[in-house]
């Protein structure tokens, strides 16, 4: 999928919504903005791995289509922080339900592991909370 096909009016919407947040980041960028505004620094320490570059890069796409907005501060030295605009919001809040069926997807691999294997089934699925983190892979 190419960012393209982001703008290109002939494509069925669902390409449209998925080409904006296509990429290895920009799932886990929007998950961590749903908590509230972050500085740069605070979302590369919260995503191992995520190079200044690429968040950068990824960040500055997201503004372009309209799914986080970036206010900087008049301070020395400049503060810039990310948040969601009210259209990343309603995009997160769209991809919940996309979350959960592949929560379900993931709970059925390990479940059909753990019978092949003849191992119990893992303690989160009895009953105890499950910790959430976004994916990074």
């Amino acid at each position: 999928m190419t960012r393209s096909q982001a703008v290109n009016p002939n494509v069925c919407g669902v390409t449209a919504a998925i080409a904006v947040i296509d990429g290895k980041w920009k799932t886990s960028l929007l998950w961590l903005l749903e908590a509230g505004p972050q500085r740069p620094a605070e979302i590369r320490r919260r995503l191992p791995g995520l190079s200044e570059k690429v968040l950068t890069q990824a960040l500055r796409e997201m503004e372009s289509d309209g799914l986080v907005h970036r206010e900087v501060h008049d301070v020395l030295p400049l503060k810039t922080v990310y948040s969601l605009t009210d259209f990343g919001r309603r995009l997160s809040d769209a991809l919940g339900p996309v979350s959960d069926l592949g929560h379900e997807r993931l709970d059925r691999m390990v479940a059909e592991q753990a019978e092949q294997a003849g191992l119990a089934e893992p303690a989160w699925r009895a009953g105890q909370a499950r910790q959430v983190e976004p994916s990074v892979s």
